[in-house]
Parts: C-alpha cells; sequence; structure tokens
C-alpha cells in the first residue's frame, strides 16, 4: 500500500519522541478510527493492522453481502454485484473484507489525519512530561542557563525541558550567564494551554531545606530533623534542627569544624548568614535560641497573644535586632511568636533624650533606621562607632555624622 509521508513518520515518532511501541499503537488506532468515523460515520467494521516500526499500515473493512435492492446501511453493507467484483464465488449473507487505501479517505483528510497525528502525540508528551515534574515538586534540580531575560531566567535540562526561573525566585545576587548550571526546587508546575510551565525557585524555604539534605549526610539518613526553616533569601537564614539521638549534636554537624559542612551551602545562596540553632519544645528557651547571637537575660511569654517580651542588656539590643531588623524578624517566624525587644533597666537617664523628640530636626525614616537597630535616644547613638554604625544600618556616613553634630549641640547647650 502507498506510505504516504504520514506512514514514513511512524518510525520517526518513535524514535524522536521515544514513545514506547504499544503507547503508540494506541495513538496511532485512535487518530485513524477517528478518520473513518468522520468518513464513515462509524469505525465498528474495521480493522485496523499496524506495525510502526517498518511504517506499515492496513486497514480493513468487513461488510456482509446483500441483495442488490436490499442496500440500506451501506457502511455496513455491499451489494453481491460490487461483492463478486472483489471474488466471484461470494453468496448473500457472507461477510466480505476489503482493504482500504489511505488515498480513499481523500488527500485533505489525510493531512488533518497527520495533523491529528502530530497533536496526540504532542499531548502524550505534556502530560508525560507534566506528571514527571509533578512527582518532583519540592525537590532540587539541576539545569542550564539557556538564555536570559530581565524578568525571567529561560533553563534547559539534560532531556531539553524548558524550565523557568522567574526573577521573583532568584537570590538577589544571583547573576546567570548562558551555559551556567543552575540549582534549584522545583516549586510548581503550572499548565499553560496543553503546555506545562515549569517553575524554579531558589528563594523558597524548602530549597534550603532540601540543600542540608543533600550536603549534611546526617540530615539526610534521617539521624538529624530539620525542624524549621525559614530565610530573607540572600540576607539571612535561620534552621532550627533536632536529633533523637543524644550522642549527636545536631548544630554541630551541620555546621562542621570551622563551618566546613555549610559553607557549601553559604556559597550556593549568595553567601547568606545561617544561623543554626538547637530546636527545643521549651519555648522560652527556644525563644532565647533563636534570638541568638544576642543573649536573652529574660523572656515573657504571652502564649494567648503569641507574643513574647524579650529583655536584654543595652548592649545586646543591637544583636537581637541585626541589621534591617532581619535577626528579630527571622526569630519571629522561627518561633511563631512576635517578639518585642525591652531593654534591661530603660528607664530613659536624666540627662538622655528620646531620639523623637529630636523629629523637627532628624527626619522620621532616619530615626526608624536607628531604631531598627536598638538606638532610640540620643546617648545611645553617641556611644556608638561611626563606622559600625555604617555597618549595621543603611544610612550613609554623612547621614549619621549630620545626626551625632544634631545630639552633641543638644547636650552642649
Amino acid at each position: 500500500m502507498e506510505n504516504i509521508a504520514l506512514i514514513e513518520s511512524f518510525s520517526e515518532f518513535k524514535d524522536d519522541k521515544l514513545i514506547d511501541r504499544v503507547t503508540l499503537m494506541a495513538i496511532l488506532e485512535d487518530v485513524f478510527r477517528n478518520a473513518l468515523k468522520k468518513k464513515y460515520g462509524s469505525d465498528d467494521n474495521f480493522d485496523i493492522i499496524i506495525n510502526p516500526d517498518k511504517g506499515d499500515m492496513e486497514i480493513w473493512r468487513r461488510r456482509i453481502v446483500v441483495a442488490d435492492d436490499d442496500l440500506d446501511l451501506e457502511n455496513e453493507e455491499i451489494t453481491l454485484t460490487d461483492a463478486r467484483k472483489i471474488e466471484p464465488d461470494f453468496e448473500i449473507g457472507e461477510e466480505v473484507s476489503e482493504e482500504v487505501k489511505l488515498i480513499d479517505l481523500g488527500r485533505r483528510a489525510i493531512l488533518a489525519l497527520r495533523q491529528n497525528l502530530i497533536s496526540k502525540i504532542h499531548e502524550h508528551d505534556n502530560t508525560n512530561l507534566y506528571k514527571q515534574f509533578k512527582d518532583l515538586i519540592g525537590e532540587i534540580y539541576t539545569a542550564e542557563v539557556h538564555h536570559v531575560r530581565p524578568r525571567v531566567v529561560i533553563l534547559v535540562d539534560d532531556e531539553g525541558n524548558e524550565i523557568v526561573l522567574p526573577k521573583e525566585k532568584q537570590i538577589p545576587s544571583d547573576f546567570f550567564r548562558k551555559g551556567d548550571n543552575v540549582r534549584g526546587i522545583i516549586e510548581s508546575v503550572e499548565l499553560k494551554g496543553n503546555k506545562p510551565q515549569i517553575i524554579m525557585s531558589r528563594t523558597a524555604d524548602k530549597f534550603l531545606e532540601k540543600l542540608f539534605e543533600q550536603e549534611i549526610p546526617e540530615v539526610f539518613d534521617g539521624l538529624i530533623m530539620i525542624k524549621k526553616v525559614v530565610r530573607i533569601p540572600g540576607e539571612k537564614a535561620k534552621v532550627a534542627v533536632d536529633s533523637y539521638d543524644d550522642r549527636i549534636d545536631p548544630v554541630g554537624a551541620c555546621v562542621g569544624m570551622k563551618g566546613s559542612r555549610i559553607h557549601g551551602i553559604v556559597r550556593e545562596l549568595g553567601n547568606e548568614n545561617i544561623d543554626v540553632i538547637n530546636y527545643t519544645s521549651n519555648l522560652q528557651l527556644y525563644i532565647t535560641r533563636a534570638l541568638s547571637p544576642a543573649k536573652v537575660s529574660s523572656v515573657k511569654i504571652d502564649e494567648e497573644k503569641k507574643r513574647a517580651e524579650v529583655f536584654l542588656k543595652l548592649e545586646e539590643v543591637s544583636k537581637a535586632i541585626g541589621r534591617g531588623g532581619h535577626n528579630i524578624k527571622l526569630a519571629g517566624l522561627l518561633t511563631g511568636y512576635e517578639l518585642d525587644v525591652i531593654r534591661e533597666g530603660s528607664a530613659i537617664e536624666e540627662d538622655d533624650v528620646e531620639l523623637t523628640e529630636f523629629s523637627d530636626e532628624i527626619d522620621g525614616w532616619v530615626i526608624d533606621e536607628f531604631a531598627k537597630i536598638g538606638l532610640d535616644t540620643a546617648r545611645s547613638i553617641l556611644n556608638q562607632d561611626v563606622a559600625d554604625l555604617v555597618r549595621r544600618t543603611d544610612l550613609e556616613e554623612e547621614t549619621i555624622l549630620e545626626v551625632i553634630k544634631i545630639l552633641k549641640e543638644e547636650f552642649e547647650d
């Protein structure tokens, strides 16, 4: 029979798309049966024999022989005269099998059939791809940068699958070039039309958790458990760890000698500062540990309001709050409590003044910036080193010097 381009492409589809023989035969038969239904109204009396490896296919139509004047169902019946043209000894009531040539379907039907076949195979590919990556959600995946756009990086894996890394899922310090290998977690798989869109993330808390599993054997083996991870991507993270085996120090095992074990993770995350703390069900102790590196004097907990007052010495306040307020924010996320930092003996000295008293001379946003690191009085700022204030705040040195000048003038007066 005619090996039209459609038939010649059977093996091509099988090789290019890596479709197994049984699946390909099922797709082919479905496509041809749909074409037969359109042409003849029904496909019940058709047999389709396919050999996709060789590109061979045969279609046979079965019809019952009827008298010339009794023809009612043209698709299922054939007149005695027409039957005897096929084979002269046919009789009424016998079944005739006749091969249907592809050309009999018509040129337009053949073109539509080929298009339908391509569509079905793409649909099969997309369904498999969707299922494959749905199972990988939350897992680390590596792909290569194909091209970089302003709002998204397009990655391609070893099988040629396209993966999307949006700008908001990238660590602020990330910088990619074509050909770079990128690690992240598969965060979601979304259907855009019939095509799945695979979204990767490097900012998800889960990415850091999975890096711990990948880089630290005790975590991978289940000897150490990651209880909770919170992050400000590229800036700071806190990881609470625990172990059922008292012989294992979970923090020491995760950090390693001189930070050797965690160094690779820090580097992967653009030098994100990672605090690893021992988890405990003792809430006061947990909050105290969560605020490290600050040394907490005491904690007063209001379980009903999910708030806690944390008392610290003056020199510990800025450590507890951290640069940009990151430390206290993450400690709150880790513990699930809103934390209020209170300085011990916080009554203002007689010769000290609240910083807010200078609001007519110092901008509110500058006062807020000092408050983020626990400096809310004139003397608390004057007692600080200027270089240290520049490092711990987002203020320019010129702005800090201007504030110090204003405060000194007040005290000189």
